[in-house]
């Protein structure tokens, strides 16, 4: 099995284009960047150079993939400890909210439900929004 460890890209070598169109990654003299020359993309790297961004794109979010060696991976979601901090949220509000729900007799079932599905809707509308970038 390959490693998917990303490696540092080098500024002065060719690779394959992320696109899946078959191009080559050239290096742009005297920048940070690389162009394809299939699909007319240009690749910014980042401070890292670890990854590479796709400049301009009709795509809304930045799309960005890190080099292993053989292949691109696409950096995403994974990277970032964004899904645990998420999860770990979520838990400490219900939590919170149950205990203080149950030092409070007189709230009903029923609001208990609504305060609930209001919070989790609202996790679920930052995640979405964490998402799209």
């Amino acid at each position: 099995m390959r490693p998917q460890k990303s490696l540092k890209i080098d500024l002065s070598k060719e690779y394959p284009c992320p696109c899946r169109r078959r191009g080559r990654l050239l290096p742009i003299l005297l920048t940070d960047a690389f162009g394809c020359d299939r699909c007319q993309q240009i690749f910014v790297v980042d401070e890292k150079n670890q990854i590479i961004e796709q400049l301009s794109s009709n795509y809304p979010g930045k799309r960005a993939w890190r080099w292993t060696g053989y292949r691109w991976i696409a950096a995403g979601f994974g990277d970032s400890g964004l899904p645990f901090m998420l999860v770990m949220l979520l838990a400490t509000i219900v939590i919170v909210l149950a205990l203080a729900l149950r030092s409070l007799p007189s709230i009903g079932m029923i609001w208990a439900a609504i305060v609930v599905g209001l919070i989790f809707s609202i996790v679920v509308l930052m995640s979405w929004l964490a998402n799209r970038h």
